[in-house]
Formats: C-alpha cells, sequence, structure tokens
C-alpha cells in the first residue's frame, strides 16, 4: 500500500462507519454534478461513485491516479483532473445549469486558503461537505466574542450558512493526524445575507481587523475607517474585532 505524502498534507481515511456517515450527510443522486477534492486510495470516492453513477475528483498526487482508477472501474464513471485544486478553476466544470456539489477529506495544510478559493466560486456551488481540522470547523461555525471568531468565521457567513455536522477521532485515519477533524456543511447563499454594495472593502476590512485583533477597532481600521464613518454605522470604535456580528462588519464596508 503507497505510503501517505507528507508534502501533500495526505491523511487517508479508513473508518468504514465514518466514510457512511458522511455519504448519507451529502446524499448523493443520479444525474448530479459532484466533485471530490483529494480522493487519495478512493475510500469515499468508490460509495459517492456506486450512489451517483459519475463522479469527477480532482487529484495533486499522479502516483495515486492509476490506483484510482482500477478501484473504480465497473463502479461509474470517474473523471480524474490530476490537478493542484489551489489553481483549479471550478468554472471549467460548470455547465448545462446544474450547479456543482463539493466534497471531500481536505488536507489540513492548505484547508483554509482552499475554503476562500472555493468561496470565490460559491455561485456556481450548491453545497460543499468537508472533512476539516475540528479547530477550523470551529472557527467556521464560532459565534461573536469569542478566540475562535475571527476572519474566516465572517468571511464564510458572508458567503453561505454553515453547519458542523459531527467530530471524527484520530483512529479513523492512516496515518493517524496529530489532532481531531469533523465534518462540516456549507450552502451558499442565493443571496447576500446582509447588504454588501463592496465585498472587496469587505474582505479589506475584515482581514485589517482580525491582522490586530487584540486591538480596537479604531486602531486595526485606521485609514480605512475614520471616526465619521464609525458614527454612521452605529459601531462604538473602542470595540474589539471578535464582538463584531458578520453583518456589522459590513455596516462598515458600506461607508
Amino acid at each position: 500500500m503507497r505510503r501517505a505524502r507528507k508534502r501533500f498534507g495526505q491523511h487517508f481515511l479508513h473508518d468504514p462507519g465514518v466514510l457512511r456517515r458522511i455519504v448519507d450527510a451529502i446524499d448523493p443522486k443520479p444525474g448530479e454534478r459532484i466533485v471530490e477534492i483529494g480522493p487519495g486510495r478512493g475510500a469515499l470516492t468508490l460509495p459517492l461513485l456506486e450512489r451517483c453513477g459519475r463522479l469527477e475528483v480532482i487529484e495533486i498526487d499522479r502516483d495515486l491516479v492509476p490506483l484510482l482508477r482500477e478501484r473504480a472501474a465497473g463502479r461509474g464513471e470517474l473523471v480524474v483532473h490530476e490537478a493542484d485544486v489551489l489553481e483549479f478553476d471550478f468554472g471549467a466544470l460548470a455547465g448545462g445549469g446544474s450547479k456543482l456539489r463539493v466534497c471531500g477529506n481536505l488536507p489540513y495544510n492548505i484547508s483554509t486558503p482552499l475554503l476562500f478559493h472555493l468561496l470565490d466560486s460559491r455561485a456556481l456551488i450548491s453545497d460543499m461537505h468537508f472533512m476539516l481540522q475540528k479547530e477550523v470547523v470551529d472557527r467556521i461555525v464560532a459565534p461573536p466574542g469569542g478566540k475562535t471568531y475571527g476572519r474566516l468565521t465572517v468571511m464564510v457567513a458572508a458567503a453561505c450558512a454553515a453547519t458542523a455536522l459531527f467530530r471524527v477521532g484520530r483512529g479513523a485515519f492512516q496515518p493517524p493526524p496529530a489532532v481531531d477533524s469533523a465534518v462540516v456543511r456549507l450552502v451558499p447563499h442565493t443571496g447576500d445575507p446582509f447588504p454588501l454594495p463592496d465585498r472587496d472593502r469587505f474582505a479589506r476590512i475584515v482581514a485589517a481587523a482580525f491582522s490586530m485583533r487584540r486591538k480596537t477597532l479604531r486602531n486595526s481600521l485606521r485609514g480605512l475607517v475614520d471616526a465619521a464613518q464609525f458614527d454612521a454605522a452605529g459601531i462604538d470604535a473602542g470595540r474589539r474585532p471578535e464582538t463584531l456580528a458578520p453583518a456589522e462588519f459590513a455596516r462598515l464596508a458600506a461607508l
């Protein structure tokens, strides 16, 4: 059996019970455009393929591709894209009016930049189901006010409804990772959940605020938001960024 490559952050999921729960959560149907990121040895790929009949996968490790094709033979149509998912154009997969359903056991070392990459393509996606480091899932669904609430929380909230589904222990993987994992469901909003006339300014403000999260907004947003704009938004400039709800960041960005 081929060993995991550390440079790809590979931890192969092998627990049958966990795999069943993930497939049931995705609930794939024939005719849907399902895309799996990082199929690895095919533990999730094969049950998905059997349920939906056709599956597209994105795999960076070319050594795994022959094994995937061999294991998928006779189970359905497997389309393999040998590519770095961080550079992959999801728009090239979209077509025919049907949106993509994206899933996968995401490599921990690229999970956050990959989530931001996928959020940029959210108009093409109907939902996403991912296995992530539990700490990342906790950050995605965190309420305002705590240490886990941050830039990722706010940016995901502006793009998707997020639901933490269940925790997965380390023993479900080979080799076992050093941390626990969790499965999250992300469903892109059909419209903005709050007014966002300038999404780029919103992203800049959120990034600046959390780059200095121990400082007050007055200091961290200096040069981006002035005193009059804080007053117009009805937000105290003496607050810290983790106390603001996503909609409050949007109010600051709209001025």
